[in-house]
C-alpha cells in the first residue's frame, strides 16, 4: 500500500509518499481500505514535533479515515468485511489501508458520505465535547466562536445552534464570515474592532467563548465574558499562546476551561461513544452537515496541511487515496 510517512520531526516538506507492507489485523483489530482521510490542524503540528504527543519516528500521521472493512481479527464481531466504517486513531490514517483497534471502529449509515464521517470524528468531536461536557452549553445562551470558518469553528457554530444557543462567529474575511452565517451563526464579525462590536452585540457578555485561535483574539474574549461564563481553550492557531490576567476571572466570575479532546477519548471512551452516536443521529436528521472544503490526493498531504496551518481553508479538508 501507499502511505504518507514522517521520517523525522521537521518541516512539512519532510513528508514522504512511500510504499509500505499491507497491514494484517491482530485478534482485536480491523483493517480498513480508506475511501476518505480527514486532515486536521494537529496533524501539521505533530509532524513538526509541536504537538503534545510525540510518537517515535518514522510514523504515518493522521487520526481519522473512513472506508470499507477489508479484514478483521478473530475477536471482532461488531463489523465484518465489506462494511462501511469510520476509524479514529492516534496516528496512522494517511494510508491506503488503515489498521485500527476494534473499539475505535464505528459502523456508518449507508446515507453518510465517507468525507462527512471523517469530519465528525476529530473536528466535530472536539467541538461537541467542548460545548457539551466542558461548557455545558444551555439553550438561550450566547456562544462566541473564534476561528469561525475553520473545521472546529464551523462545527462549533452548527453544534451550538443545534443545542439552542445564540451564536456569534468571528472570522478574518468576508468569504469566511459568509460561511459562518450559512452554517447558522446569527452574526459574523471581523477581528478588527471586535471588542467594541461585542460590547454592542452582547452587552451583558458572552456565556461561552470557543477559542481555537489564541493570541489577541483570546484577550478580547477574556474581557467579553459574562458572569458564570466559560472560556474554552481549544488551541492556538494564531501561533501565540496568550497570558490571562487572572484578575479578570475574579472580577467577572467566569471559568477558564481547557479542552483536550485526545485525553477525553482515552479517559472517557463510553462518553465519547455516546457523543458519536448523538452526532451521527443529528446528521441523519439533517440538523448538522459538515462543510467539506476540498479533496486532495493522498500524495498531496503536505500541501493540504500547509494550507490548513496557514488558515487558508474553510471547513474540512479530505485526502483521497
Amino acid at each position: 500500500m501507499k502511505a504518507i510517512v514522517c521520517p523525522e520531526y521537521g518541516p512539512l516538506s519532510n513528508l514522504e509518499f512511500r510504499e509500505l507492507p499491507d497491514p494484517e489485523p491482530g485478534p482485536d483489530e480491523v483493517v480498513v481500505r480508506a475511501e476518505a482521510i480527514g486532515v486536521n490542524y494537529p496533524d501539521g503540528l505533530l509532524v513538526q514535533g509541536l504537538y503534545q504527543m510525540k510518537p517515535e519516528t518514522p510514523f504515518v500521521p493522521g487520526m481519522e479515515a473512513a472506508g470499507i472493512v477489508e479484514a478483521i481479527g478473530g475477536n471482532v464481531s461488531h463489523v465484518k468485511p465489506g462494511d462501511r466504517v469510520v476509524v479514529m486513531l492516534n496516528n496512522g490514517a494517511y494510508a491506503e489501508k488503515v489498521l485500527a483497534s476494534s473499539n475505535r471502529v464505528f459502523p456508518l449509515p449507508e446515507t453518510m458520505p465517507f468525507a462527512d464521517a471523517c469530519a465528525l470524528m476529530c473536528a466535530w468531536g472536539t467541538s461537541h465535547h467542548a460545548l457539551k461536557q466542558r461548557a455545558n452549553l444551555q439553550p438561550g445562551e450566547t456562544l462566541l466562536v473564534l476561528g469561525g470558518a475553520g473545521s472546529t469553528g464551523l462545527a462549533a457554530i452548527s453544534i451550538g445552534k443545534a443545542m439552542g444557543a445564540r451564536v456569534i462567529a468571528v472570522a478574518s474575511t468576508s468569504e469566511k464570515q459568509k460561511a459562518c452565517i450559512e452554517t447558522g451563526a446569527e452574526l459574523a464579525l471581523p477581528y478588527e474592532g471586535l471588542r467594541d462590536a461585542l460590547k454592542q452585540e452582547a452587552p451583558g457578555g458572552v456565556d461561552v467563548a470557543f477559542d481555537p485561535v489564541g493570541g489577541a483574539a483570546f484577550d478580547v474574549a477574556a474581557r467579553a465574558m459574562a458572569r458564570n461564563g466559560r472560556l474554552l481553550v481549544i488551541g492556538f492557531a494564531s501561533g501565540e499562546i496568550p497570558k490571562l490576567p487572572v484578575n479578570l476571572v475574579l472580577l467577572k466570575e467566569y471559568s477558564l476551561v481547557g479542552v483536550f479532546w485526545g485525553a477525553f477519548v482515552a479517559k472517557e471512551p463510553e462518553v465519547y461513544a455516546a457523543n458519536n452516536r448523538e452526532l451521527f443521529a443529528w446528521h441523519a436528521e439533517g440538523r448538522i452537515k459538515p462543510h467539506i472544503d476540498e479533496s486532495q490526493p493522498l500524495s498531496e498531504a503536505g500541501t493540504a496541511l500547509k494550507r490548513i496551518l496557514d488558515r487558508g481553508g474553510i471547513g474540512k479538508t479530505i485526502l483521497v487515496p
